[in-house]
């Protein structure tokens, strides 16, 4: 077995790399760049190499900076995680001239595979059923058009080295192919070096299931069932679960079987995956196959017990598999939430910064359940414009998909981050929408259930009274806290009161709380008694009730007259006051938000590409004003309505914060 392994990557797959190396007793090196000077993979690592400026294209996916961080280390193998080198197969070749191991497949499964065109074209020549498109190189944007005129809208235009969201669009016509052509080529050179384009039919109401498979150099290859990855955004994945709940055991096989025939044609030797539309029939369709391990493969592992990397690396070192398909079997449910740095009231831009909290939930058992963070963040560190906006994969896993479910609502709920815009409210809130509940989603399903951004969560009467039960129990006690007090005036003795009006999401409670050494009993003004017990002190940010014997996990900040409650994807202003206070409170005036109507505000930290526009112009709604480049994605900026461009404030090259004004309108 190898002495040591270095990584080339950086953030939560570096770490999780990391873990298994530790457990099987292999010293790591970890590569970083400036941004990642005091990363948590950088500390994790036994050794840490510098290998340049903070942009990828001059350190991490550099092939000869990391061959000599490599030479440096002396390390027998390389783990390149996702992204980046990974499926690069002049990145393998140099390996393999230096006598170094590829904890990945052979370089020729990489070209085959790893290049989204020729794979097609395999999958095809093996009578494997693939989506229609286009696999040849298109030169420019009337091209494209042609093409996708030919195909029929909509169209898939996707970068063909591509990978995690990046380099694809969706073109519904003309104007939208040659626009998304142009900027799906700048984002693959500019996240892959490599800007070559193809173009496929996009298919309407389609189910993305992938298959994970498992191959090693000695003839021997298994699927490790599938996971869905339906619910995506901008065509990246945000949610997904293992097994599938659309999968039947005869589709699952048959897919499963047909994953191993295409990876053994190829030669493949590591873990890998292969990707599928699935249609409401349940026919299948071959999309691609990733040469790399996946981001959601923690799923993978939670309901098989199989240690991917660790297979990885045992493979990379000439081990025959240990496990046969026979061995493979599905134990339980595991459900994973991508918790990215992008705000999902700023229609889910990126958001950079330092996280001034980050307190995940515990790992290991919760309730019926296991709970999992993958995570290369720490409190304290700062979130870089220079790399993919993950944070961290929240998994949990349980016997059955209910009980997944459930686990990750009261993780979600106990999940504190501070400091950034994250999307912790929206993956909550698809926790508990009926369509995601009953499995009945599909790759469209926040395009059509938030078609106009997502807008927090409103909860319906019982959970609200649930909160407000809470708020009041939590507010007796801070009442009773502020009583004991030093140095209060002699005769001003101040007393806790029983009643109380808890005013949140634009309703109001009138209560009554009865307390004992165990709790509260709230009384309603209709009668109505919830129990609250827990553990709660003022200061504390988290707050673990009962509420008549369910759990209610709340996040918590002190307002004036109450608190900011999160939970559920809610967020909510909470007020708890005596009657009269109740009663005057009524009579004050609602502070309006200032008016920007007749301004273009730049929604995340970024620098300005390009403006389409100039002082003087009319604009329609819809039509592109300019193009703000973050995260290594392109974001075009649209007028809302029509209007007169009157003063423009950046130009191109510049950089700009949150809520900087660009452009201003008559």
């Amino acid at each position: 077995m190898f002495d040591k392994i270095l990584i080339a990557n950086r953030g939560e797959i570096a770490c999780r790399v990391i873990k298994t190396a530790r457990k099987m007793g292999i010293k790591t090196v970890a590569v970083y760049s400036d941004a990642d000077r005091h990363a948590l993979h950088v500390e994790m690592a036994d050794e840490a190499i510098h290998i340049g400026p903070p942009q990828a294209n001059q350190s991490y996916i550099v092939i000869d900076k990391i061959m000599d961080a490599v030479k440096q280390s002396g390390a027998q193998a390389v783990h390149p995680g996702y992204g980046f080198l990974s499926e690069n197969p002049k990145f393998a070749e140099a390996l393999a001239a230096a006598g170094v191991a590829f904890v990945g497949p052979p370089v020729g499964a990489i070209e085959k595979m790893g290049d989204k065109i020729t794979s097609k074209k395999i999958a095809q020549e093996a009578n494997v059923s693939t989506v229609p498109g286009y696999m040849g190189l298109i030169e420019d944007a009337d091209e494209a058009v042609k093409i996708s005129n030919e195909i029929g809208y909509p169209v898939m235009i996707k970068a063909s080295a591509g990978g995690g969201g990046k380099g694809m669009r969706i073109a519904w016509n003309d104007d939208e192919c040659r626009e998304g052509f142009q900027s799906s080529k700048n984002e693959a050179a500019s996240s892959f070096g490599d800007d070559r384009i193809f173009i496929e039919k996009f298919v309407t109401q389609p189910r993305h299931i992938e298959i994970q498979v498992l191959c090693d150099a000695h003839g021997n290859g298994i699927w490790l069932n599938e996971r869905e990855c339906s619910i995506q955004r901008r065509n990246q994945k945000v949610v997904e679960e293992a097994p599938s709940p659309f999968l039947d055991a005869e589709t699952r096989k048959a897919m499963g079987d047909q994953s191993v025939a295409l990876a053994k044609a190829v030669g493949y030797a590591s873990a890998g995956t292969v990707e599928f539309i699935v249609d409401g029939d349940k026919n299948f369709y071959f999309l691609e196959m990733n040469t790399r391990l996946q981001v959601e493969h923690p799923v993978t592992e939670l309901i098989t017990g199989v240690d991917l990397v660790e297979q990885m690396i045992r493979v990379a070192n000439g081990e025959p598999l240990s496990i046969t398909q026979d061995d493979v079997q599905i134990n339980g449910w595991a459900i994973e939430n991508r918790l990215y740095a992008e705000d999902p009231y700023r229609n889910f831009l990126p958001s950079i910064g330092r996280l001034t909290r980050y307190n995940p939930p515990a790992e290991g058992k919760l309730g019926e359940g296991i709970v999992r963070n993958d995570t290369g963040v720490f409190e304290g560190g700062e979130i870089s414009m220079y790399y993919d906006p993950m944070i961290a994969k929240l998994c949990t896993w349980a016997p059955t998909r209910e009980g997944a479910i459930e686990v990750m609502r009261n993780a979600l709920d106990s999940f504190e981050v501070e400091g950034i815009g994250h999307n912790l409210p929206f993956v909550a809130a698809v926790m508990d929408h009926p369509k995601f509940i009953s499995g009945e989603m599909t790759t469209a399903f926040i395009a059509e259930e938030y078609p106009d951004g997502f807008e927090g969560v409103t909860l319906d009467d019982d959970h609200l009274r649930r909160v407000a039960a809470a708020a009041a129990a939590m507010n007796r006690v801070a009442e009773i806290r502020r009583t004991r007090v030093t140095g209060t005036v002699g005769n001003h003795e101040r007393r806790v009161g029983t009643e109380w009006n808890v005013a949140l999401q634009g309703i109001s409670f009138d209560v009554k709380t009865e307390a004992d050494r165990d709790g509260a009993t709230v009384v309603f003004s209709d009668g109505e008694k919830l129990r609250v017990e827990g553990d709660w002190t003022p200061g504390d940010s988290l707050s673990r009730m009962n509420i008549n014997g369910q759990p209610l996990v709340l996040k918590v900040d002190k307002i004036t007259q109450g608190f900011r409650l999160r939970t559920r994807g809610a967020d909510l202003k909470v007020n708890v006051r005596s009657p009269r206070q109740a009663e005057l409170a009524a009579l004050m005036p609602e502070k309006l938000p200032p008016d920007t109507s007749k301004l273009l505000l730049c929604p995340m930290p970024g620098l300005i590409v390009k403006v389409d526009v100039e002082e003087g112009d009319e604009v329609q709604e819809g039509q592109a004003l300019c193009t703000v480049e973050a995260m290594k994605m392109e974001n075009i900026l649209r007028a809302e309505k029509k209007g007169v461009v009157s003063k423009i404030n950046a130009a191109a090259g510049e950089s700009l914060a949150v809520d900087d004004v660009i452009m201003e309108f008559e």
